[in-house]
This record gives C-alpha cells, sequence and structure tokens, in this order.
C-alpha cells in the first residue's frame, strides 16, 4: 500500500476521509468517547458510527487528527483505517457530530457485507495507465447528478441518481452488453464502490474494478490527468481541484447544486435564494406553488373531513337582549327553527355546555356575552364537493375556485366540511379570511386574505362598490333583449323560509346588469350578470323578479320549473358562476383582473 501522502505543515488546517468496513460493537459507548476526544481536541466534522464500520470527514490541527486517527486504529477491526488528506486555511466545519447509523453508507440492500467482499480494486496509477493506452473500458461514476455536475473523468458514464439508494435501479438500466466489459466504477473517496461493486456482480457483472480511494486519491497520486473539472465535497469547501486546493465552487443554497465561477457570475445567481440550476421566474414560482398547494387541499378533502364520526361544538354568543335569562329560554329564543322541547331534551341529554365544557341546567343563568356550546355527538356530516383548487396566491392574498356543493363557512349540518376548514388545514398556522360569500351552491371565485389588514381592505373595497364582479348564470325562458337590467330593491330580513323578497316600500337599493350570451334549444339562456350592489342572493332575486329563475334554484323558482334542487346543499349546484373579478390589489393598488374557468352547463 502506497503510503499516505500528509499535507505540507505551511496550512494550519487538516482534513482527513477515511472509512473501514468492520464489525463493531459497543456504539453508544464508542459515541460518547468519540464525542469527547474530538472536543478536547477541537476537532470538527462528522464521525458515522455503525455495526458494519466507520465513515468520517474530520478536519483539525495536525497533532490532533493524527491522535484521533490512532484512537480510531486501536478498536479491533479497525486497524487497516488508512486517511486521505487535504489542507485548508480555515476550518471546513462548524461543529462536530458523531452518529450511530443503521449503515456508514445508505445503500438498503441486504446481503451487500464489504467486510466479507468486495469487487477487485485498481489502483489510481493503474487507472492512469489504462487511459493513457487508450484501454477499452467503461467508466462508471457512481456519484449523485450534482456531484457529477462539477468534474468527473473524461467519457465517463453517470449512474444518474440523486441518491446512492437509487443506485440499484440505475444498474437495472444499464446495457446488457456491458455485463461483459470491463467497467471500472468510481465515487469521491471509494465508499460508495465497496457497495456498488457487490451489487453489480450479483447483477452478472463479471469484470468490475473500483477505484481504490476514488478520486481524491487519484487526484493525490495522478493529478488531474483524465479528469475534467473539480471534486465535490460534503463540506464548506464544496469543491477541491486536482491539486487538492479549495476550489473557487460554491453551493446553491436553494437547490444544492454546486456551482463553479461562471455559473456564480451568471444574473441567476442570489446567493441564499436561487442559481442558473433553480431559478424560476415570478411566473414559474407562483405556478409552482399553486401546484402544490392544489396537491395539498386534495389531501386535506380527501376523505371528506365531516365523513368520520366527530364531536361537534357549535358555540352560540349570548347577546345583550338574552341577559338574566335561562340557559333553554336563551336556546330556544335564538335558534327558532328547533321547538323548546328540543333543548330541553338536549340539555338534559348533556349536550349544552359552556365556554370550559362544563354541563348546563336548564334553568342556568346566563349573562350577555358569555358563549355557550352545543355538542352534537358523533356527528358525520352531508357529503360536499372537494374539488377546491388554488388559482393565484401572493404575500396579500390567495384566489380559490370554489366548487359546488360546498358551504363556505360552518353553519347548519355543516362544521368540517367546509372551505373555511379546508383553508385552515392547508394554511396553518396562518388563518386566511374569505372577503366576500358565495351560497354552498354557487360556484366560481372566492377572494381570501392573508392577514386581517389585508382583509379590512378587501371587505371595504366589496362593500363600497369596487370590486367589478361578473357571474356566469344559466335561466329558464329567453329574455327579449339582448341586454337588460333589474333596479328591484330587496328586503333586509329574510322570510320565514330564510329566501328574500322584492320590497318596493323599504327594500335596499340593488342594481343588477344582464348580457344574453346565448338562447339555448332546451328553453334556457347563458347569461352573463355584474351586481352593481352585494345584497344577499341579488342575483337570484332579480332573475326570479324578470321572470328568468335560475336553472337549479329551488329557493326562487316556480314549483314546477325544472331542473330543480332541494334548498339544503343539493346534488348538484345551481347554474350560478363566479366568473371574473376586478379590484386594487390591497398592498399594490394595481388593479387585478382574475377569471375562474366556467362549468360545464356554462361551456
Amino acid at each position: 500500500m502506497k503510503a499516505e501522502t500528509k499535507p505540507s505543515p505551511a496550512r494550519s488546517i487538516v482534513n482527513i476521509a477515511a472509512y473501514r468496513f468492520a464489525p463493531l460493537q459497543d456504539l453508544q459507548a464508542l459515541r460518547t468517547e468519540l464525542l469527547a476526544f474530538c472536543s478536547a481536541k477541537e476537532l470538527r466534522g462528522t464521525i458515522l458510527l455503525s455495526t458494519e464500520g466507520v465513515n468520517l470527514f474530520v478536519a483539525g490541527e495536525a497533532d490532533a487528527v493524527e491522535s484521533l486517527l490512532a484512537r480510531l486504529r486501536a478498536i479491533p477491526g479497525l486497524e487497516p483505517l488508512s486517511a486521505k488528506y487535504s489542507a485548508t486555511a480555515n476550518q471546513p466545519f462548524r461543529r462536530m457530530l458523531v452518529r450511530i447509523k443503521r449503515e456508514i453508507i445508505a445503500f438498503g440492500v441486504p446481503g451487500i457485507d464489504p467486510s466479507k467482499h468486495t469487487s477487485p480494486k485498481l489502483a489510481p496509477l493503474q487507472l492512469k495507465t489504462w487511459l493513457d493506452e487508450g484501454r477499452k473500458i467503461t467508466l462508471l461514476d457512481t456519484r449523485n447528478d450534482y456531484e457529477v455536475k462539477l468534474g468527473t473523468f473524461e467519457n465517463a458514464l453517470p449512474a444518474g441518481v440523486d441518491h446512492f439508494r437509487d443506485f440499484p435501479e440505475a444498474v437495472a438500466k444499464l446495457p446488457e452488453d456491458l455485463k461483459d466489459e470491463t467497467i471500472v466504477m468510481f465515487c469521491t473517496g471509494g465508499i460508495r464502490c465497496e457497495k456498488a461493486g457487490p451489487y453489480m456482480e450479483s447483477q452478472g457483472f463479471r469484470k468490475v474494478f473500483q477505484l481504490d480511494g476514488g478520486i481524491l486519491k487519484y487526484f493525490e497520486e495522478c493529478g488531474g490527468a483524465h479528469y475534467n473539472g473539480d471534486c465535490f465535497v460534503f463540506d464548506q469547501r464544496v469543491g477541491v481541484d486536482p491539486a487538492l486546493h479549495v476550489s473557487d465552487a460554491a453551493q446553491c443554497f436553494a437547490c444544492l447544486s454546486p456551482l463553479t465561477a461562471d455559473e456564480q457570475r451568471d444574473v441567476r445567481y442570489v446567493p441564499g435564494k436561487s442559481c442558473p440550476w433553480c431559478y424560476r421566474t415570478d411566473a414559474e414560482q407562483s405556478a409552482a406553488l399553486v401546484e402544490s398547494r392544489n396537491r395539498a387541499m386534495q389531501a386535506a378533502m380527501n376523505p371528506l373531513p365531516g365523513s368520520l364520526p366527530t364531536d361537534v361544538f357549535r358555540p352560540l354568543r349570548v347577546p345583550q337582549e338574552c341577559e338574566g335569562f335561562t340557559v333553554l329560554e336563551t336556546f330556544s329564543r335564538l335558534l327558532k327553527h328547533m321547538p323548546a322541547e328540543h333543548w330541553d331534551e338536549q340539555c338534559r341529554a348533556g349536550h349544552l355546555l359552556d365556554s370550559k365544557h362544563q354541563m348546563l341546567g336548564a334553568t342556568d343563568i346566563v349573562r350577555a356575552g358569555d358563549r355557550l356550546l352545543h355538542r352534537r355527538p358523533h356527528t358525520i356530516e352531508p357529503d360536499v364537493a372537494c374539488d377546491i383548487s388554488v388559482l393565484y396566491e401572493d404575500e396579500a392574498l390567495v384566489v380559490l375556485n370554489k366548487p359546488a356543493p360546498l358551504p363556505m363557512h360552518a353553519g347548519g349540518r355543516y362544521t368540517r366540511n367546509t372551505l373555511q376548514h379546508a383553508l385552515d388545514q392547508v394554511y396553518r398556522p396562518q388563518k386566511l379570511r374569505p372577503a366576500h360569500r358565495l351560497d354552498a351552491n354557487t360556484t366560481g371565485l372566492v377572494i381570501a386574505a392573508r392577514s386581517r389588514h389585508f382583509a379590512g381592505r378587501l371587505q371595504s373595497a366589496f362593500a363600497e362598490g369596487r370590486v367589478q364582479k361578473t357571474y356566469l348564470v344559466r335561466v329558464q325562458g329567453h329574455p327579449a333583449d339582448d341586454a337588460f337590467r333589474c333596479d328591484a330593491p330587496i328586503g333586509r330580513e329574510a322570510c320565514v323560509s330564510g329566501t328574500r323578497a322584492i320590497d318596493e316600500q323599504d327594500g335596499d337599493a340593488a342594481t343588477t346588469l344582464f348580457t344574453l350570451l346565448e338562447r339555448s334549444a332546451d328553453g334556457t339562456s347563458l347569461l352573463e350578470a355584474r351586481p352593481l350592489t352585494g345584497r344577499t342572493n341579488q342575483i337570484r332575486i332579480h332573475c326570479a323578479h324578470l321572470g328568468f329563475a335560475v336553472v337549479g334554484d329551488a329557493a326562487y323558482c316556480e314549483e314546477d320549473a325544472v331542473p330543480r334542487l332541494t334548498k339544503e346543499v343539493g346534488e348538484q349546484p345551481l347554474c350560478l358562476h363566479a366568473w371574473k373579478i376586478s379590484f386594487a390589489h390591497p398592498a399594490s393598488g394595481e388593479t387585478v383582473t382574475l377569471t375562474a374557468p366556467p362549468p360545464d352547463w356554462a361551456s
């Protein structure tokens, strides 16, 4: 064996890379001892311990490094441990780590034991001779693709892997005729080839050699002959040149790709953010973020969160008008859709609670501002549409395409199968706030703000009519005019059925502009609707008032109109879609115009 080449004493920090496959025991005790030893010697780097051996990259003063090697060689099985040396002016490691791992080089293939068998080793000088002679061999680079990018041997075949665990899959893709040819595999220091070689032999490759000591030892003995570029190393040096000096390579913080000097001069290289290999335009970054959000959204809604039986707690805030009322009187007054007998039964069953989840008695007195809870045990919610999609997002807002049927907020029979619940899951810990509302059976654009500040600005814009909204709506019948409007005022209070009505006397002003897009042979028409005001159910009420009720609207259709839906969240949405929206961005003030893809009924 060639004597180890040690660095010149002119350089202050000595770097060593070493490994040895050998059965080791009592790893926890050895870890504790080595960590204390290295700390006392002011050494930094990483030592990996496993029952299969040791692998280390350590740097420090020359005497300290030699004392560590002497300590390791005193361990049975590690006596032949050899090291590869290089020198730097500064310490390349931040701290000292000693870790216990399943393998000292992760491979994940059982039965490969380099302490018992490895492929024949080829000395660096012998490889150089073969390359000088032009001998027919295949140089197989077993390293990861990002390492290969910084430098490799001339005409070498890269394995094409992102991680060494992927090597078996890469071997399966090699040409069959390579099994009878001479293959010389190599890596940084040789450790990966100790496992790669025996694995290739197990797959039928008959003439496999491994470069002894890897690229680093080849640099020591042969310099840069037949090698292009630098060698990637796993520390702050990033790369070393054939003289084993630190190269001018850097590493991208974002994608970890090594970067040459030319790549560092590229305008796309922003230290800590991007490089030419991972740089994305604003549009590309936005598209990638949206794609990631949509995957998360689908995961949050599949299975539907409300499909699993769970105790649901519906809150009720006591208003001033109920000050001094009993619990039974309060629930009966505020939730009139259920009779007093129902709330009495709920109270006896222990389902009416205070804010601390303590059971309340029917005659307990409440105070204004108290928070009461109605527990609904083992609740399973009705199914809803789950294909929520994110169309756009930035630092201030998120734009969604809401499917139907899907309630936006908790209410009635819905607590978890809602848009707000999905947003809470995907964007946690951030709390998104929708700036406006769509009915459960209405599809289309929903704008949500990322903060209370931006939500306030958007909500004010909606309330003051500074947001231009355009809907697609399919109605029953054929309007005579291609463009028309409705100015009928809408009542402020809901009827007993929960609907609202035209109120010419005391109603709030409401205006909707309509444009005819298509008169269909089935007796329906497709309209574009632009509400200039924002009254509840405005488009649906105005369409019905004009005699052209929205298709699928059970609340405002005539009794014999078809197709119809039940008033609850139905099996299909009504034909109303929030199509386009234009508003001043709450952060920049610039005009933003967004569009949601039309549903099938509007095609």
